[in-house]
C-alpha cells in the first residue's frame, strides 16, 4: 500500500517559493484614452482641413463686391422718397418757428376802434421775454397781454419802439419754463422768388400759416397810420390780414427773415389781395440794440 508523504517537523527554514513576477502597472486611464481614440482624432483633423479647404476655395471663386456708383445712390434716393412722404417746407418752416410765436392784445383802446387792429402778433427773439411786434398793434394801448404758444398769458410792457419802421419791443412779465427764442436771419443773400412763411393769428384766428415767394425788395409802404413811410421793405405774397402784422416772416428754415408790418389795399377794405410787406430783421435788430446780421 502506499503511503502518504510524511512533513518533517524539524526547524530548518523551509525554502521560500519562487517569487511570481508582478504584472505591470496598469497605464493610466488618459494615456488609454488617448491611444484608443487615436485614429478618431485623425479622421477630426482631416474633415476640419477639409472644411478650411473648401471655404478657402468658395471665397476664391466668389466675385468681388460691386462698387457702388452714383447711379446707385441715386437710384436709393428715389425709391427712398417714392416709398416716404416727407412734411412740406412750410410745414417744417412753421414747427420751427412756431413755439417763438405769440398773440398780442393791446386793450383799453378807443371803443370806436376796430377790434382787429387791437390783435396782433409777435415773436419772441430773446429768451429774456422780449418780444417783437408791430407799433400798430400797441400803439395808444393802457394795457398790453400776451399769450404764448403753451397758452400761457403774461402782461406786457413796451420797452421801445421805432415809428419809421413800424416796430415796438415788448417785455413779458411772466415766462413759460420752456420758452424758446426764434433763430433770427439777416437779408443780405435773399432773392425774389425764395420761399417764406407767415405765421400770426390774422382776424385773432391762429396761429395760422401761409406760404409763398419774396416777390420783391426794398420797397417802399405807407404804414397804417397813413402818414408814415416805410421804406427798404420786403415785398412777399404768403397770405397775411388784420391780425397778421407783427407776426414773423420766415425762410424755409424757420428763421426769422423780417416782421410782417402792413398788406397793400388800394380799396381799403383791410383783406389780402397778394401783395404783403415785411421789415427786413436788420431793421428790427436795431430796434432791440443788437448789432446788424
Amino acid at each position: 500500500m502506499r503511503r502518504e508523504p510524511l512533513y518533517s517537523r524539524s526547524g530548518r527554514p523551509r525554502q521560500a517559493p519562487l517569487a511570481e513576477p508582478e504584472p505591470a502597472a496598469a497605464a493610466p486611464r488618459r494615456e488609454r484614452a488617448w491611444r484608443r481614440f487615436k485614429p478618431q482624432r485623425s479622421w477630426w483633423f482631416a474633415g476640419l482641413l477639409l472644411i478650411a479647404l473648401g471655404l478657402g476655395i468658395n471665397a476664391a471663386m466668389k466675385p468681388p463686391p460691386r462698387v457702388l456708383t452714383q447711379a446707385d445712390i441715386d437710384a436709393a434716393v428715389k425709391h427712398t422718397l417714392q416709398k416716404t412722404t416727407l412734411p412740406s417746407p412750410a410745414t417744417k418752416a412753421y414747427e420751427a418757428i412756431r413755439p417763438s410765436v405769440v398773440r398780442v392784445r393791446g386793450i383799453g383802446r378807443d371803443e370806436k376802434a376796430d377790434p382787429a387792429s387791437s390783435t396782433g402778433t409777435g415773436v419772441v427773439v430773446v429768451e429774456s421775454g422780449l418780444i417783437l411786434t408791430s407799433l400798430h398793434v400797441v400803439q395808444g394801448a393802457d394795457q398790453v397781454k400776451v399769450t404764448f404758444a403753451d397758452g400761457l398769458e403774461s402782461d406786457a410792457q413796451i420797452v421801445s419802439v421805432q415809428p419809421q419802421n413800424d416796430l415796438a419791443v415788448l417785455q413779458a412779465k411772466t415766462l413759460p419754463d420752456d420758452l424758446i427764442p426764434a433763430t433770427l436771419r439777416g437779408t443780405g443773400d435773399l432773392l425774389p422768388g425764395d420761399t417764406v412763411v407767415a405765421v400770426g393769428f390774422p382776424f385773432s384766428i391762429g396761429p395760422s400759416v401761409s406760404s409763398g415767394v419774396v416777390s420783391g425788395l426794398r420797397r417802399a409802404y405807407h404804414a397804417p397810420d397813413g402818414k408814415t413811410m416805410l421804406t427798404n421793405l420786403i415785398q412777399f405774397d404768403a397770405a397775411a390780414n388784420p391780425g397778421s402784422s407783427g407776426g414773423p416772416l420766415v425762410n424755409a428754415d424757420g428763421e426769422v427773415i423780417g416782421i410782417v408790418t402792413g398788406i397793400l389795399n388800394p380799396n381799403e377794405q383791410r383783406v389780402f389781395i397778394g401783395i404783403g410787406f415785411a421789415v427786413p430783421i436788420e431793421s428790427a435788430a436795431s430796434a432791440l440794440g443788437l448789432p446788424p446780421y
